[in-house]
């Protein structure tokens, strides 16, 4: 008899633990992460999701972008500078939209490219080339492969990985969690889980910055 109270005992003081072990562990996580709390944090960043900065970081900002957006192209510097002049504090989540005819190819060698470690160098690449193969009135995507060597990948491996069907699915869940968060053109920016209104540069800037300071008062 006393073998089974101590034995149900010890099982309520477990029990009792990890309750509080899981409700101390995402409040601290609540507050080092602000909105990715939240139940609808996974419409803003998947597992597969591309950073860039800081995993402390309290400021995310989420861009829904397509690889043949001009305005894409034009943002990203912008964008890197924010991280830059701000460092540890803004972590950057790049989800695909690829509304353009298309787009998704581009989207499978980035994919690709990312299982080489150089993600970003390609993306660099695409943007800085994106005239010469994404012209609206006459793409011309195969002429990507002439630019791609500068990012310094492996050209006949990226062939054979942009191929997985498993770039596919993720394709297809970003375009899911886009339609559902009305995304309608790229580049789709978010800052915490809050939407650019007006698009622009200097607005982007002005949500950023109003986060920085909520989020880091001191």
């Amino acid at each position: 008899m006393k073998t089974h109270i101590i034995f149900g005992l010890t099982a309520l003081i477990l029990i009792i633990a990890f309750v509080f072990g899981s409700s101390y562990y995402k409040g601290k996580q609540a507050k080092k992460i602000g909105f990715m709390a939240q139940e609808n944090s996974s419409l803003f960043v998947r597992d597969h999701s591309q950073t860039l900065g800081s995993d402390d970081a309290k400021v995310y900002l989420v861009e829904f972008m397509d690889p043949a957006c001009e305005t894409c192209a034009a943002f990203s510097p912008f964008v890197k500078q924010m991280i830059v002049d701000n460092p540890g504090k803004i972590k950057l989540v790049l989800r695909y939209a690829p509304f353009h005819d298309g787009a998704d190819y581009f989207v499978k060698i980035l994919e690709a490219a990312k299982k080489q470690g150089k993600y970003w160098e390609t993306l660099n690449i695409m943007y800085k080339s994106q005239k010469y193969w994404a012209s609206h009135s006459n793409p011309q995507p195969q002429r990507i492969w002439q630019f791609l060597p500068q990012a310094g990948v492996n050209v006949e491996q990226l062939r054979k990985d942009m191929n997985d069907p498993a770039i596919v699915k993720l394709i297809d869940q970003d375009v899911a969690d886009a339609k559902t968060l009305n995304v309608r053109k790229t580049p789709g920016f978010f800052v915490n889980g809050k939407p650019l209104q007006t698009f622009g540069s200097k607005q982007l800037l002005q949500l950023v910055q109003s986060e920085l300071r909520a989020n880091y008062p001191n």
